[in-house]
């Protein structure tokens, strides 16, 4: 079997990021988390907005959340964020970040997120299947 489709992207700490201890609050993690999922959807091809036009959806949101910290990063640090699906449901899917500094890992960050469309009377959201094409992204091994 062929490996998950994984994707990168730098992130450089602002000052802004940090606080007065001088390292990365928090909360900026899930912030770049966030933004490294749709980035992984862009780089496989599908870029979320594309997503949305062409299977009707609303988006995918995220029903789950943690984080490990091993090295606290600081303003100034360039962080490398590699992204991965790791399993797939029928409507959801797990996610992967690994942030590296300097080639030791720094953070884990973990997401699990639903694919949903509008209900029926457009009131609310309700989960849908994920479409096997879009699985087919970034399968890989899984």
């Amino acid at each position: 079997m062929s490996e998950p489709f994984v994707s990168q992207r730098t992130v450089k700490i602002e000052w802004g990021d940090c606080d007065p201890a001088d390292i990365v609050f928090y909360p900026n993690y899930f912030r770049w988390f966030d933004a490294s999922t749709a980035h992984h959807f862009e780089a496989a091809g599908l870029p979320k907005p594309e997503l949305i036009r062409r299977y009707g959806v609303v988006g995918f949101p995220m029903v789950d959340t943690s984080a490990k910290f091993h090295i606290p990063n600081r303003h100034g640090d360039e962080v490398l964020i590699e992204t991965t699906i790791t399993q797939f449901g029928t409507a959801s899917f797990s996610i992967e970040h690994r942030l590296l500094r300097e080639g030791k890992i720094s953070v884990e960050g973990f997401e699990k997120r639903v694919l949903v469309k509008k209900t029926e009377d457009g009131g609310g959201i309700t989960s849908c299947p994920v479409p096997e094409e879009v699985k087919s992204l970034f399968v890989g091994a899984l």
